[in-house]
């Protein structure tokens, strides 16, 4: 089987987590019997995809099915193609009004007209794919008219391998002394900055955000605000070129988001047995354990409280993380690809009769 397997924007995304999202999804496919194809052009850019159709050949590639991650007009481009030529089309919702919002300026004005083009969109698909069952049950609600299957985002632990002998060079590269209190990703509001910077203020430990943040036009008053102007004890490391050294260097993560559609980052820290604190949301209802594999909070006081037992008990860090573990081997890329490969097939399967 040949599956194009579509990223729009894919070197824009690069830093996101839709990016890991369909880099993970292709390093799982890649362990299976599936061709994957990056690109729906012939020839895999547009130009030679036009150089072809000139010559008389076709411009698009040949593939069985239509896996997209995005929702842009080259998405918008081959979904249509699909539909008109019988293909199997699959659209990944990574994408909900509700964590666009609070992302970037104005995006929280956006997020209304976009559940309502998402509804549009997601509508075209044989099947939606998301991350999670709250995922699920957020775009049921616009409503989508098609299939929805939740999936794990997984985790790839082989590309954390290592991450233990960074830690003391990425601590005296960003001065970080003591339990470390961090975060990886895109800075946002919505993931809860101010929460993190709050904290900060009321603490005193080391707290470091591992991640890209934007300063410019696009950038949220809150994000330049608490960029710009830092707590004492807070590092804003912008983009670091090796995430290991992020998951080696802090000691306790701290994830105050809220809204999220799984959280890979959040999969990534347990896969590398760090103790783990979140925000009490709907979605990580459904894959973490308050006291078991995790600590989740409600209030800015809770939070506190946690990171204090934390300091005060290097014993339940250390269970929590190895419990962490656990959790995150059972969002392997192996198990992606499998179920990847089944979906894929059945969908085939079902054009051909």
């Amino acid at each position: 089987m040949r599956a194009l397997n579509y990223l729009e924007l894919a070197a824009h995304l690069d830093r996101s987590g839709i990016g890991t999202a369909v880099d993970q999804q292709r390093a799982a496919l890649a362990e299976t019997d599936v061709e994957v194809l990056t690109s729906p052009w012939s020839g895999g850019d547009p130009v030679r995809g036009v150089e072809r159709a000139l010559t008389g050949d076709g411009p698009v590639a040949d593939f069985d099915l239509a896996h997209c991650n995005m929702i842009g007009p080259g998405t918008v481009a081959v979904a249509r193609y699909a539909r008109r030529n019988d293909v199997p089309l699959v659209l990944h919702s990574h994408v909900t009004s509700e964590d666009f919002a609070e992302s970037f300026r104005g995006s929280t004005y956006l997020a209304k007209p976009l559940r309502r083009y998402l509804r549009w969109f997601y509508s075209q698909a044989d099947l939606v794919l998301c991350p999670s069952e709250y995922t699920k049950r957020t775009i049921e609600s616009y409503p989508v008219d098609a299939p929805i299957r939740p999936i794990s985002n997984g985790v790839d632990v082989d590309s954390l391998a290592g991450f233990e002998d960074l830690r003391e060079p990425f601590r005296e590269r960003f001065d970080l002394e003591g339990m470390v209190v961090f975060a990886v990703g895109n800075v946002f509001e919505r993931k809860g900055l101010t929460t993190f910077c709050r904290l900060a203020q009321e603490t005193d430990y080391d707290f470091a955000w591992f991640g890209p943040y934007d300063s410019g036009p696009q950038a949220s008053a809150t994000v330049r605000e608490w960029t710009s102007d830092p707590p004492e004890n807070v590092t804003f490391t912008g983009w670091v070129d090796d995430k290991r050294g992020a998951f080696g260097a802090g000691d306790v993560y701290l994830f105050p988001t809220k809204a999220e559609n799984q959280g890979i980052a959040v999969l990534e820290a347990m896969a590398c047995g760090k103790a783990v604190v979140l925000r009490d949301i709907p979605v990580f209802e459904e894959f973490y354990t308050d006291g078991e594999d995790c600590l989740k909070c409600e209030t800015r006081a809770e939070f506190r409280e946690a990171l204090d037992r934390l300091a005060a008990n290097p014993d339940l860090r250390e269970r929590l993380g190895e419990n962490a573990r656990e959790t995150a081997a059972e969002h392997s890329l192996e198990r992606v690809g499998e179920e990847l490969t089944a979906i894929y097939q059945d969908l085939v399967d079902d054009t051909t009769y």
